[in-house]
């Protein structure tokens, strides 16, 4: 059964929520406050995260950035283009405006579902590039391609959500169990070296970095 965070200070819309998605077979988790959030977050992992972004105490804006290996549907009153771009590009999967249509909502939430990678399969995909999560072994056009240990980890991260774009503290966050020779100093060299064994074998860039906010994989 997949679980779904719902965090919102708005009790009325969070139990309408709630009780949509239990109905829909989900099972649902709730919190208050962007604190109360990060406290769940610490200790459980959810499938997936729906946002509010007017929450008491820290807002939804600064626990966004925590939740880089969750896919999150921002649910928010705010309706300014600016708003929803800039979400987006810190890290957001979708994002609906209040008041939405619960169908739509749930549509939206069958969509990220379903981009998620079953905890069954092992292989990674992205384009020419195959990463193999039981032999740590990563293929360019079938050549094995040697990394390092913290090259690995930066690339199993960027690959596993391949459209979202990943700021220096996302990477280093979301790698540390994986290797711990990797701070904020170092983590360009290594992105940088990465970038440099991936182009050898075929001449193309897989990596992109967003001017002022990360990195991605690249899309054709």
């Amino acid at each position: 059964m997949k679980q779904i965070l719902v965090i919102d200070d708005d009790i009325h819309i969070g139990n309408v929520i709630e009780e949509t998605l239990v109905k829909e077979g989900y099972d649902v988790a709730r919190a208050y406050s962007g604190t109360e959030a990060l406290l769940y977050l610490s200790k459980q992992h959810p499938d997936l995260i729906l946002l509010d972004l007017m929450l008491p105490g820290l807002n939804g804006e600064e626990i966004l950035p925590k939740m880089a290996s969750i896919p999150v549907i921002v649910v928010s009153a705010k309706v300014d283009t600016s708003d929803k771009v800039n979400l987006l590009l810190q890290g957001a999967n979708d994002y609906i405006t209040k008041p939405f249509d619960m169908a739509e909502l749930l549509a939206r939430i069958t969509v990220q579902l379903r981009k998620i990678k079953s905890p069954t399969s092992h292989i990674f995909h992205f384009h020419d590039i195959t990463l193999d999560l039981q032999t740590h072994k990563v293929y360019v056009l079938k050549q094995e391609i040697k990394l390092t240990k913290t090259e690995y980890a930066i690339l199993k991260l960027l690959m596993q959500n391949p459209s979202q774009v990943y700021t220096k503290s996302n990477i280093l966050d979301e790698i540390r169990m994986d290797t711990l020779d990797c701070v904020e100093s170092s983590l360009k060299v290594h992105i940088s070296n990465l970038r440099k064994k991936l182009r050898s074998v075929s001449d193309q860039e897989y990596i992109e970095a967003v001017w002022g906010i990360g990195f991605k994989m690249k899309e054709n």
